[in-house]
C-alpha cells in the first residue's frame, strides 16, 4: 500500500496546474507523462521534504517551474529500477506465457 504523502490533501486544488503542465509536456513531445506520474514524481522527488505550513500557492510554483529534463532524468531512473520482469523465467515457462510451442530439432 502507499504510504499517504502530507500534500495529496491538495491534489484536487492542484489538478488544474498538474492538467496544464501535462499538456505543456505533450506539446513539447514529451508524450508518456501523464497526471498520477507527475505526481508521483513531485511527491517523491520535489516534495519529499514537506512543509508543515505550505501554502498551495507555493505548491503551485512548484508544479510550473518543473523543466521536462528534470522529469525525465526522474523517470529514466525509475525505469531502471523496476524489476526485470522475465529475469528469472526460464525458456519452458516464457514459452508457456507466449503460448509458443517448442521446436523439435533433429
Amino acid at each position: 500500500m502507499a504510504e499517504i504523502h502530507p500534500y495529496d490533501k491538495y491534489f484536487q486544488y492542484l489538478l488544474p496546474v498538474l492538467k496544464s503542465k501535462v499538456e505543456e509536456f505533450r506539446l513539447l513531445n514529451y508524450g508518456t507523462i501523464d497526471i498520477p506520474s507527475l505526481w508521483k514524481y513531485l511527491t517523491v522527488k520535489k516534495w519529499r521534504k514537506p512543509a508543515e505550513d505550505v501554502h498551495v500557492y507555493e505548491l503551485v510554483a512548484d508544479i510550473l517551474s518543473i523543466m521536462p529534463g528534470d522529469y525525465m532524468n526522474y523517470a529514466t531512473i525509475e525505469a531502471y529500477r523496476s524489476p526485470n520482469w522475465f529475469e528469472e523465467v526460464n525458456e519452458e515457462e516464457l514459452r508457456e506465457l507466449l503460448g509458443t510451442k517448442k521446436i523439435e530439432q533433429n
